[in-house]
């Protein structure tokens, strides 16, 4: 990538302080677009590259307004660049993310991992974008690649791929996983999911994100049917016993290996 290139992304929306994305408090970037069309997505108008409301934003342009905010990070906040699938817009994650890190501001991802693959120029890029990355949010939506079709419209193969790869690399991971009834929520995937996270070296937090309705209108307001009518959130039970099986007790925070 050229060092005089300007780049651009296109940013569906910000946020100034971010609790649940990363560690600490964070300024958090949704980028826009997503080949995935996750069945409990509360976010399906950032699907599409194009949106109206979306804005086309430099690297410089984005740091310039999250600096506003440097003073309530402290040590442990940053950064975090979400979406819609932050990698669809790798170029311009590799430019916000060298300068964030030359400003000493600490990075995160959180991705579902869809785009990923070994292949160049993809793969050149997504390691140079590592060297700028202190730690990714990784969601797992389903274990069972026949069940994550369901659910998402896409294969898992990339995902569990870029799991694995990041695993090689010893890149610290949070490992995401909504719990959805009559979905995700069995007993066998939750097993089988914790027998492959336990198959990685890198992962400092399994976190479990119950399933809820609140981004249902959004559904609405974009003339979609909502996939999940009458699927209500899981019990508390299920929560604590998905916790259980994923052994979320044994893992405890951030880059503490």
């Amino acid at each position: 990538m050229a060092e005089t290139e300007e780049l651009y992304g296109i940013v569906h929306s910000t946020e100034s302080f971010g609790s649940v994305d990363g560690p600490g408090v964070r300024f958090i970037v949704f980028m826009q677009g997503c080949r995935m069309r996750c069945q409990f997505c509360h976010n399906p108008d950032t699907w599409m590259l194009q949106n109206p409301k979306a804005r086309k934003r430099t690297a410089d342009d984005v740091l310039e307004e999250a600096l506003h905010y440097r003073s309530y990070w402290g040590q442990k906040g940053g950064i975090t660049v979400s979406g819609g699938e932050p990698l669809l817009q790798i170029d311009f994650l590799i430019d916000l993310f060298k300068k964030a890190k030359a400003m000493g501001i600490t990075t995160t991802i959180d991705t579902c991992g869809q785009p990923f693959t070994r292949e160049e120029p993809f793969f050149s890029k997504f390691n140079e974008l590592m060297e700028y990355t202190d730690l990714l949010l990784f969601d797992i939506k389903h274990i069972d690649e026949e069940a994550h079709k369901k659910l998402t419209r896409q294969s898992n193969t990339p995902i569990l791929e870029m799991a694995k790869y990041l695993s090689e690399i010893g890149k610290p991971v949070w490992i995401r996983h909504v719990l959805v009834p009559e979905r995700s929520d069995y007993d066998e995937y939750l097993i089988r999911l914790d027998t492959f996270i336990k198959s990685l070296n890198n992962v400092d937090k399994v976190e479990i994100l119950p399933y809820h309705t609140m981004g249902r209108y959004k559904w609405e307001e974009l003339n979609l049917t909502y996939p999940l009518k009458g699927i209500k959130p899981p019990t508390e039970e299920r929560v604590e016993n998905a916790k259980r099986l994923l052994h979320t007790s044994e893992y405890t925070g951030y880059l503490t290996r």
